[in-house]
């Protein structure tokens, strides 16, 4: 098993969605991030005042999927998230040891 973390443009997270559900990866976990990276700073408004902040908003998308799915996966999230322009965002891809359902006790790829 694979854990594959996306961290992508809030704008693409819908068509991310879509695109994980045309290839089975339907369990995901999505949290609200903010970082730093090439692009720049972000222009920031609080109570009508303009500052620079050298974080932008970003989703990071969690998905879990069996070793002989990764290579698909990964290639639909780089085609979908793609815009070109910078800040377009990164994925990582790590092994994860084991999963454990902890309804029913199932571990490994069963599990997910």
């Amino acid at each position: 098993m694979k854990r594959i973390e996306a961290i992508l443009r809030p704008s693409q997270l819908d068509l991310v969605r879509e695109a994980l559900d045309v290839v089975g990866a339907h369990a995901v976990t999505v949290t609200e991030v903010r970082g730093s990276g090439g692009h720049g700073n972000a222009i920031e408004v609080y109570r009508g005042a303009e500052y620079t902040s050298g974080l932008v908003p970003k989703v990071k998308l969690e998905a879990v999927v069996p070793d002989d799915r990764v290579a698909e996966v990964v290639e639909m999230l780089e085609q979908i998230a793609r815009t070109g322009r910078s800040g377009d965002g990164k994925l990582f891809v790590t092994d994860l040891v084991e999963a454990v359902r902890v309804r029913t006790g199932e571990r490994g790829d069963v599990a997910l």
